[in-house]
């Protein structure tokens, strides 16, 4: 195992990496919750739908990080993306919903399965051939840099947004936490203290993680997930939910509506409009390129973010092994197609197991584990608070920071680009976004200041790809 996993190799040892794995799993694993939620809008009147998406979504991530385990045999672990499952909802079943009692929702569900089906034979196809290989390593230096910061900020912004410690607000547009209103407003003591409860237990853990780090204790990450949800158990006298009721149902619609679904023509039809309206038709096409195209830039962005942090990049500051990474990616996409669920993706979260000391693919066996283990063991996923793992991510955000400091920040050819991809990654909740607007800028000033070579064609269509993205399509 140490041989297969290159553990000793890469100066890791095996309780480190099932840490990682576990710290990876805890941090990532409301997806299990949040993404059948997110493809079915929160509707409840969707449950068979939920229950199919619920299953998919455990079955696609145990397959995507398997993949990347044995294959990549890197410590990074794959979900359903956070984003392209609302874009999913919005294209493919609210407009079912809408129609009222004309609509067919599932059929909707089914459609949209079959553009992430072919959204993922696309991917595959580009990571055969090498193309998203090229894309990747053709990236300009200042943004291979600025990307793993970019991811650290979005990451920690992330992690404050899960507890509420950053609030919308519409006159800010974000606040912090309000204290004042959720301390008046409560009618009792022990109403006011489980308000703000998370909010304080998340700062706490994240001074924890930083008080273990300085004293260079151990796993201080999956140590300080454990303490807070103690903690927050406790303090707010409430017993986690522990129901098992709905596990045979979930197998059931995944069966009915799930994985069967793209073995009927209906589905297909529906998608392309029965193969005679041109207008759907195009309408497809441009689906599938978006996804293909969002789908790419999160996976290569967490990949630079994740393998920076770990140490596991190259002489050209190129993740090691990216083209296995990406492989095992696009394999991941078809399935989540065939098994009925949104896109799957390389998650950010990965860089809390590789901040806990994950180097190997060791760590991603355990995270596919734990979410195997989610298909019979519901609570599992939903046990630890929210605040238990956002000081997490949040720390993960000061580890990734740092990376900007190696960005030439004197010369705007690399500070321009390499400063908006840092900040329009948390600024529109995208990394996808934040590579794309960097390599536009780049493009143009490298254009504008007769600075233009031959190796920056490739950041050119990249940049061309996503302003065609940004004024065609809507997310």
């Amino acid at each position: 195992m140490d041989k297969f996993f290159k553990i000793s190799e890469r100066g890791s040892d095996i309780k480190t990496e099932i840490i990682a794995g576990l710290t990876t799993f805890f941090a990532m694993a409301y997806i299990v919750v949040v993404n059948p939620n997110q493809v079915t809008g929160f509707t409840p009147e969707l449950g068979q739908i939920w229950n199919a998406v619920y299953v998919a979504s455990i079955l696609v991530a145990v397959i995507g990080t398997l993949l990347m385990a044995f294959l990549a045999r890197m410590p990074y672990a794959q979900a359903c993306g956070m984003g392209l499952n609302s874009f999913f909802f919005v294209c493919f079943v609210l407009p079912e919903v809408l129609k009222g009692a004309e609509g067919n929702p599932v059929l909707g569900y089914q459609a949209g399965c079959v553009i992430i089906l072919l959204e993922g034979i696309l991917f595959l196809i580009l990571s055969a051939t090498g193309i998203r290989q090229a894309m990747a390593k053709a990236l300009p230096d200042c943004l291979k840099k600025a990307i793993p910061a970019g991811i650290g900020l979005f990451i920690a912004f992330i992690g404050f947004k899960n507890v509420g410690l950053i609030q919308a607000n519409q006159y800010t547009f974000v606040q912090f936490f309000d204290f004042h209103g959720a301390l008046t407003s409560a009618p009792g003591p022990m109403e006011a203290w489980t308000a703000i409860a998370p909010v304080v237990l998340t700062f706490i853990g994240f001074i924890l993680i930083g008080v273990l780090n300085k004293k260079n204790v151990k796993g201080s990450i999956i140590i300080t997930i454990i303490a807070v949800t103690v903690l927050y158990y406790l303090s707010t006298w409430t017993l986690p939910n522990f129901d098992f009721s709905q596990i045979g149902a979930s197998f059931q619609d995944f069966g009915a509506i799930g994985v069967t679904g793209l073995f009927s023509a209906d589905p297909w039809l529906h998608a392309f409009g029965g193969f005679a309206d041109a207008g759907v038709i195009i309408n497809a096409v441009i689906l599938i390129i978006v996804f293909c195209l969002v789908d790419m830039f999160d996976t290569l962005g967490t990949l630079y973010g994740a393998a920076s942090e770990a140490g596991l990049i190259d002489e050209n500051n190129d993740p090691i092994d990216v083209d296995k990474c990406m492989l095992c990616d696009s394999v991941a996409t078809v399935c989540g197609g065939i098994f009925g669920t949104s896109t799957c993706t390389t998650f950010v979260e990965s860089s809390a197991g590789v901040a806990a000391g994950g180097r190997t693919g060791l760590a991603s066996v355990v995270t596919a584990i734990c979410f195997a283990l989610c298909l019979v063991l519901t609570p599992l996923a939903s046990i630890v608070p929210a605040c238990a793992t956002a000081p997490a991510l949040i720390f993960v955000g000061v580890l990734m920071c740092k990376n900007i400091m190696k960005v030439d920040m004197v010369d705007m050819q690399s500070a321009v680009p390499a400063f908006l991809a840092l900040i329009m990654m948390p600024l529109t909740y995208s990394i996808a976004n934040g590579i794309g607007i960097g390599a536009i800028a780049y493009t143009l000033i490298t254009l504008f200041t007769g600075k233009y070579t031959k190796k920056d064609i490739i950041v050119t269509i990249i940049a061309i790809l996503f302003i065609f993205k940004f004024v065609f399509v809507t997310m």
